[in-house]
C-alpha cells in the first residue's frame, strides 16, 4: 500500500469515527430543534423513557449539564508545575460523563457489554439506568430533576450522606438543571408530536 493510500484510509477511518460520534447540536437550548436536527435522537431518548419511565426532558436536561451532548468530552487535565499536562482528575468521559467503574456497572446490568458512552443511544439509556437506580436507592422521584442530578454527581451513596449539602456550587447546577428540565418540558408540549409515530399518541410531562 502506497503512503497516499495510508493517509486516505486514515482519513476515511478518522471521518467514519467522527460520525459514529455526532456531532453537537447548533441549538442545545431548544429540545425542539435539537430533536430536529437528531431525529434518532428522539427516538432513543423515547426508549430510555419506556425502559426507565424517566422523563425525556429530565434525561436531557441532565446530559445538557453533563457534557453540552459533546461525545467526547472529557473532565480538563490538570498541570504540572503549571506547565505541562497533568492526570485529568476523573475518568469521566462521554455523553454522560460516566466513570469507568459506573459505565463497567451498567453494562452488567443490562448485560451490553459493547455499550460506548460516546454513542448516544447508549448514553441516553445509562442515564435513565442510573436515574432509576437512584429511585430504587434513594426513594428520588423519576420526575425530580433536582435530586436526581445530586444522585447522579454524588452517586447513590453520596446523596444518602447528604454530601451536596457542602457544595454550594453543586446545588446551584442541580437548581439549573431543574430549570433545564422545566423549559424543556414547556418546549416539547408543542413539538414532541413531530417525532411520534401515528397513533403512539403524545406526552406531556408533568413539572
Amino acid at each position: 500500500m502506497t503512503k497516499i493510500s495510508i493517509i486516505s484510509l486514515l482519513c476515511i477511518l478518522t471521518i467514519l469515527s467522527s460520525g459514529c460520534s455526532g456531532t453537537r447540536p447548533r441549538n442545545p437550548d431548544n429540545i425542539c430543534e435539537i430533536f430536529r436536527e437528531n431525529e434518532k435522537w428522539y427516538g432513543s431518548a423515547y426508549a430510555s423513557y419506556q425502559r426507565w419511565s424517566v422523563p425525556i426532558p429530565v434525561l436531557m436536561a441532565i446530559m445538557y449539564h453533563e457534557s453540552g451532548f459533546d461525545a467526547e468530552a472529557r473532565p480538563p487535565r490538570t498541570t504540572c508545575f503549571f506547565i505541562f499536562p497533568g492526570p485529568r482528575p476523573s475518568t469521566a468521559y462521554g455523553y454522560p460523563q460516566a466513570l469507568d467503574g459506573t459505565w463497567d456497572m451498567y453494562r452488567r446490568s443490562t448485560n451490553h457489554s459493547g455499550a460506548a458512552r460516546n454513542d448516544f443511544d447508549d448514553a441516553i439509556d445509562f442515564i435513565g439506568w442510573y436515574c432509576n437506580q437512584s429511585y430504587i436507592l434513594c426513594g428520588i422521584r423519576k420526575n425530580d430533576a433536582y435530586n436526581l442530578y445530586l444522585a447522579y454527581h454524588e452517586g447513590q451513596k453520596g446523596f444518602r450522606r447528604k454530601t451536596y449539602q457542602k457544595k454550594a456550587w453543586l446545588r446551584q447546577v442541580a437548581n439549573n438543571v431543574q430549570t433545564r428540565t422545566r423549559i424543556y418540558s414547556g418546549q416539547m408540549a408543542s413539538c414532541e408530536k413531530e417525532f411520534r409515530k401515528p397513533g403512539k399518541g403524545c406526552c406531556l410531562w408533568p413539572f
